[in-house]
């Protein structure tokens, strides 16, 4: 296996623990990734995770703007099997259909259900107990091909996009490693996926930061989890955003989007059936605090009773 020549084509974080299992066990002769991007408040350009990676253990790096019409990097280099984890673009058949061993894609989740950006984090939204990871052949839709290995992954209470995320990184890893030489000996299963179960996890919107506490304590909790750490879930408290890294489920029941209990470590704010308790924040314009630590520099007596996600003229 250490022969088989493997382009790797993946942009985030996520993907990097795949990128480090492959080096190991294949010769990965070209690493594709998203274009360098503005990232921040400074708007400095910055590569990709992925990029960075491949650059500090000297691998070719190749990011094309739309790989749909630049490919031939890849195709010059004739690579045995392509293989991706969340690239983010989709794939045209020029290059699916060139490597020997095919196009195989490391997805989060188990599919059919989250295909999509963001599984991870609609895993966790949409209360999901259980996800995983599917090694699947590639096809020309978003995460339609075939289904050649899974591994569910048990989604714990306090799991958050962070802890998650690394449970399946090592998961994919592990598992990508074991399903190729199945492939290369052709005793790969091979399963359609079905159409009845697809569900979708698209990408995280703005809009999806947004926190509405005029749900249930269980899904405003989901939502905070599956935002955390980045880009993190918010409300907003005197018309400045506060974003939401850490909370807990409440046993009290007061007015919904309003500051009803204040407890050492925390402030609980009202859903539509209980309460949800805020524990560690950051304010617009300021650094990430406890909300232990916030509390002790302000009038405790003020800031009960506020509603929360009042725009002010």
């Amino acid at each position: 296996m250490k022969n088989l020549k493997v382009v790797f084509m993946g942009t985030p974080d996520f993907a990097i623990s795949i990128l480090e299992k492959l080096i190991e066990n294949v010769e990965v002769i070209l690493v594709v990734s998203q274009p360098d991007a503005l990232v921040g408040r400074k708007k400095i350009i910055t590569p990709s995770p992925v990029k960075k990676y491949a650059m500090e253990n000297g691998l070719k790096v190749f990011t094309p703007d739309k790989i749909r019409e630049d490919y031939d990097s890849i195709l010059n280099l004739n690579p045995d099997m392509l293989i991706t984890c969340a690239y983010g673009q989709i794939i045209p058949k020029e290059i699916l259909d060139f490597p020997k061993y095919g196009c195989i894609n490391v997805h989060a989740s188990l599919l059919p259900k989250l295909r999509g950006g963001a599984p991870i984090q609609r895993a966790i939204m949409s209360g999901y107990k259980t996800t995983g990871i599917t090694i699947m052949h590639m096809d020309e839709g978003m995460d339609s091909g075939d289904i050649i290995t899974q591994k569910e992954v048990a989604i714990e209470e306090d799991d958050t996009l962070e802890t998650l995320s690394e449970k399946l990184k090592i998961v994919g890893a592990n598992l990508l490693i074991e399903t190729i030489p199945l492939i290369l000996s052709n005793e790969a299963p091979r399963a359609k996926q079905n159409e009845a179960d697809v569900t979708f996890g698209y990408i995280i919107k703005k809009e999806d930061e947004y926190l509405d506490f005029d749900k249930t304590t269980s899904l405003v909790y989901d939502h905070i989890r599956a935002l955390s750490p980045n880009p993190a879930a918010f409300f907003t408290m005197d018309d400045k955003k506060v974003k939401i890294y850490k909370a807990r489920k409440g046993n009290s029941k007061g007015k919904i989007s309003t500051i009803n209990n204040i407890y050492k470590d925390g402030i609980g704010i009202g859903t539509k059936d209980g309460e949800i308790i805020i524990t560690e924040i950051k304010i617009e314009g300021k650094n990430k605090v406890l909300v232990k630590d916030y509390l002790n520099g302000i009038d405790k007596e003020k800031l009960k009773g506020l509603v929360v996600n009042v725009r002010k003229n």
